[in-house]
């Protein structure tokens, strides 16, 4: 049974994992992602550099556990957009959580850009790493989503055959990742939309399309309108 004093121990040591997250997000925030080191973070809650190696043991081991927050927020800002509509069709949830995540990486863009630099690792490695695990909730809701649509409503699929070796060897692979939730050949589909929805999103945070682009949103959107018909959501869902 946990004594008052040890539980006391651990509520103050949460407080303080918070108020080193707190001024980490600051700092990338306010300074950029440089701006985020050790000592810097340890100024802003008042304590030094060396005394903030009894919460985390070096430099990426503070990165990983901030990223993971960012991570859960992101996720969190997805799963409530997907609740909100818990009895609209598969494909109307789907489009919703997209634009769930335009918004919150538009409105933190620091943390986004954070986010994208820090790759999501492969199932085989750091498993129990908060980072890769915050990681793979975030992963998982369009995951979720893709494979409740496929199991009432399957979307056209190429032909596993006709696919590169290369390539069908890799998502046979990611099919035994993801626990069989989607055959290869929907799976080739489901990473095809990721990749031009987060390769869009990217960027546009990170503003490579300023060129070009003053506001996003209608591009954004067409590119939703064309994931909804290679998933083969009804026009409705996509207006």
């Amino acid at each position: 049974m946990m004594s008052a004093s040890t539980s006391r121990r651990q509520r103050l040591r949460q407080a303080t994992l918070e108020e080193i997250h707190a001024a980490a997000r600051k700092l990338l925030v306010e300074q950029g992602s440089a701006a985020v080191t050790i000592n810097a973070v340890a100024r802003q809650v008042g304590m030094s550099g060396p005394a903030l190696y009894h919460y985390y043991a070096d430099h990426d081991e503070l990165v990983g556990a901030v990223t993971a927050d960012f991570f859960r927020e992101l996720a969190a800002a997805m799963e409530q957009a997907r609740d909100a509509r818990a009895g609209a069709p598969v494909g109307e949830r789907i489009l919703a959580v997209c634009r769930a995540m335009r918004a919150w990486a538009i409105a933190h863009p620091a943390e986004f850009g954070w986010i994208f630099a820090s790759p999501i690792a492969a199932p085989n490695r750091q498993p129990d790493a908060a980072r890769h695990q915050a990681a793979l909730r975030f992963e998982q809701v369009l995951l979720d989503l893709t494979a409740e649509l496929w199991q009432t409503h399957p979307f056209p699929v190429p032909d596993l055959a006709e696919l590169p070796a290369s390539l069908r060897e890799q998502l046979t692979t990611y099919f035994a990742a993801i626990d069989g939730q989607l055959p290869p050949q929907a799976a080739h589909v489901f990473l095809s939309c990721w990749i031009r929805l987060y390769g869009l999103l990217c960027m546009e945070v990170l503003h490579q399309l300023d060129f070009a682009y003053a506001d996003l949103e209608p591009v954004f959107e067409e590119c939703l309108r064309d994931l909804a018909v290679a998933l083969g959501i009804d026009d409705d869902a996509a207006a």
